[in-house]
Formats: C-alpha cells, structure tokens, sequence
C-alpha cells in the first residue's frame, strides 16, 4: 500500500505560491525530496505531516486526511528544518516529552532506545544548551523515532552535521528505509540524496519538474548542455578554433581574451582541454563553469519540463 500520496496539491499564502499542483506518492523505502532553497520541500512535508491544509488536492498518509484524523499522528515521525529544543532540558527530558505527546507508554524507556539509535546516549543526561548543532539534530531525530513511527519525514536532516556523523546518519535513513518505513528527505544536494534514496522527486519554485529513479534524475542532469569561460591570453581565439574542430565544443562566444564554450560532454573537454593546448602552444589562465549552479540545474529541469508538457 502507498503511504503518501499528494494529489493536485497547491498551496499559497496571500500572493505567494508555495506549491502548485504537485502531485506524488511514496511508499516503503527511503524517497528523496530535491529542490533549491524555497522550492516547496518545507511545505510539502507539512503538508503530509498535517501541519496546514492544502489550498487545493488532497493528501493522504496511510488512505486518511492527516488533517481530519488524529490517530496518524502516532504513525508520523517529522524532523522539521527549525530548531525548536528548550535548552534548559536534557536530550532524554526532550526525547521523553515526544514520547509522551505520542501516547508511549513507558516514555523514559523509549527516549534512551532513540537516542542510543542516533548515537547520542552518552550525552542523554546534559542540558541541550551546550549541544552543537549536529547534537541538536540528532536529538530532533531521536524526537521523530522514539515512537516506532511508520511513516518519516526529515526536513535537511543533514544540515550542520560533520562527516563522520553524517555518514552514520546516512547509514540510519538507509536502514529505516529497508525496514519497510516510507522515508521521505529533504535536501538541496543532489550527492546526499543519491546516498540515501533510490528514488527522488524534484521540485522547482514549488513544482513538481522531475520524479523516477536516483540513477535517471543524475542521467538528466548530466546530459544537459553546459557552458565553460576559458581565458587563454592572445591564444584564446587559437584555442577556440581548436576546439571546435576537434568536435569538443558546440559553440563557442569569443568576448575580446575569454571565450564562451558550449560544450554537452564536459568530461569529454576538461580531458581534451589540456593536450590541445599544449598542441596550439597556448597557456590557460583561466577555467570556470558557468550555470552549474544549483539554481540552473533546478532551471534547467523546470525548462525541460515545461517542454515537455507542450
């Protein structure tokens, strides 16, 4: 059975829309959910997660409104992308509280399991004050599991966590996600996503551009055409010419020392760029991707997808 399902679902505040007729579902396993800062992926888990109501659609977790039963709220565990921990109370008094909230019988029990779970149980008893803010995020993970939720939704969960902890992270979401929880993650880091789930779905200025398989979505993304700034001195038209007649370069802008490469197989220049240089007796100055940036990533998608709808 699907878990999660989002059916038309826009919502706006005022003028501003959040999210626009975006429509997905997820079930067990581990779902990624990619998109830029402000893309919509804040509001889409709080909409799963029953926190507003949709202004248009539907959405349903285990075939019920989130908003209208009560009872999906022992089944939904939500780490949220603000950090609202009292510094005053200990990691356990915090995870305990959850606990509480979500009707655990034996709260005090299920708070230590949560946070041996998330690696923090040496540091159960100190004041969350003195946390780091990776220590604070796992403690707001451990908010999330100590119920034995089936359905979870991670806002950034990454965020602020060093290496080593991020991995162990990575490792947890993975894991949950082959016990037959539904796992939806946010990021806007298409690398972190692809270590955590099999399956993604990109949103861009609140709609819905892209959804299938990790794997295809990197594909897409690496089959776009993309643009380099070379600066070559007085050899840079040389090293243009060159170029274009080796087949590296589509086109090719010259602006004065710089030229414009367009190029669909990157790899494929960057191996090449330096052999024909040497060849033309040309010294390279200057190097720069231009529009690899996540906001032309995420622009290019939407234009592909807006292409594809005519």
């Amino acid at each position: 059975m699907t878990a999660v399902v989002l059916d038309g679902v826009s919502r706006w505040f005022g003028d501003r829309v959040a999210v626009a007729d975006v429509s997905f579902d997820a079930g067990p396993g581990v779902t990624g959910l990619l998109g830029h800062n402000g893309a919509g992926k804040t509001t889409a888990l709080r909409l799963v997660a029953g926190f507003t109501t949709p202004s248009r659609g539907t959405v349903r977790v285990g075939g019920v409104d989130p908003r209208r039963d009560r009872e999906i709220f022992r089944q939904v565990g939500l780490v949220p992308d603000t950090d609202g921990l009292w510094p005053f109370m200990t990691a356990h008094a915090a995870v305990a509280l959850l606990a509480r909230l979500r009707g655990v019988t034996d709260h005090a029990a299920a708070a230590e399991r949560a946070l041996d779970t998330v690696g923090l149980s040496d540091v159960a008893g100190r004041r969350l004050a003195g946390f780091s803010k990776g220590m604070r995020q796992g403690v707001k993970l451990a908010q999330a599991l100590v119920h034995d939720p089936r359905v979870l939704l991670l806002d950034e969960p990454l965020n602020g966590l060093d290496p080593a902890r991020r991995r162990d992270v990575v490792d947890l979401i993975r894991r949950l996600g082959d016990e037959g929880r539904t796992v939806i993650v946010s990021s806007h880091v298409l690398h972190e996503v692809e270590r955590m789930a099999p399956r993604v779905v990109v949103l861009v200025n609140g709609r819905l551009v892209a959804e299938g398989e990790t794997v295809a979505i990197r594909a897409l993304l690496a089959d776009r055409p993309r643009a380099i700034r070379l600066e070559a001195g007085p050899g840079t038209r040389t090293l243009a010419r060159a170029l274009l007649g080796a087949g590296h370069a589509d086109a090719v802008r010259l602006d004065g020392e710089t030229a414009t490469v367009e190029t669909a197989d990157p790899d494929a220049l960057a191996r090449a760029l330096p052999a024909i240089a040497r060849a033309e007796g040309v010294s390279l100055r200057r190097i720069e991707p231009i529009g690899d940036d996540l906001e032309s990533v995420y622009a290019y998608l939407h234009a592909r997808a807006r292409g594809a709808a005519r």
